[in-house]
């Protein structure tokens, strides 16, 4: 299984040495812990420059609670995330990253369609563009709603698509760099 890494800045409490406490000025400094959704269920394609994922949305999922409460739907912040999890993925199956996690640089042209109910799945492809392991990686993604009973025979929806960039964190700190990021 993969993790996924996201920086957490601000008022954060932390535990080091056995003593829970706070950094400079009240605020504790930017830490790296594990994304707590993790939005690939499945890969289903992988190659140099592409990979195929899916996530199946369930009524039990924590967020449905509140977003919204009479008609739940996967958030589109989240679907963008689904997107950038797989490119993540990508990256380090093609290049083996160690170093800095990979982080959300600029996102553009950023577009939602379908709704993503209960019971669909979403099917990410994410393909490569440019790559530079020091500047970061250009990625073009498209997510694809597969409602149950939805005709073999008619196109999938849109429900997400738009070009993003990740690039490595900008950690100056040794503790905060991942040497590892593993699966």
């Amino acid at each position: 299984m993969q993790t996924a890494w996201s920086l957490v800045l601000g008022k954060v409490r932390i535990v080091r040495g056995g003593k829970q406490g706070e950094g400079r000025g009240g605020r504790t400094p930017p830490i790296l812990r594990p994304m707590h959704f993790d939005l690939v269920d499945r890969v289903l394609e992988l190659t140099p420059d592409r990979i195929v994922t899916l996530k199946q949305v369930t009524a039990a999922e924590e967020y449905l609670q509140d977003h919204f409460p009479t008609f739940p739907v996967l958030p589109g912040v989240l679907m963008l995330e689904a997107m950038v999890q797989a490119g993540r993925r990508l990256l380090e199956e093609r290049f083996g990253r160690s170093g800095p996690p990979l982080v959300l640089g600029k996102v553009r042209a950023l577009k939602y369609g379908r709704f993503v109910k209960p019971g669909a799945s979403l099917r990410v492809e994410v393909t490569l563009g440019k790559a530079s392991e020091t500047e970061g990686f250009d990625l073009k993604g498209e997510g694809l709603v597969i409602e149950p009973g939805w005709p073999q025979s008619d196109p999938l929806p849109v429900g997400v698509s738009g070009r993003f960039f990740l690039r490595p964190a900008r950690v100056t700190r040794p503790e905060f760099v991942v040497t590892n990021a593993g699966h």
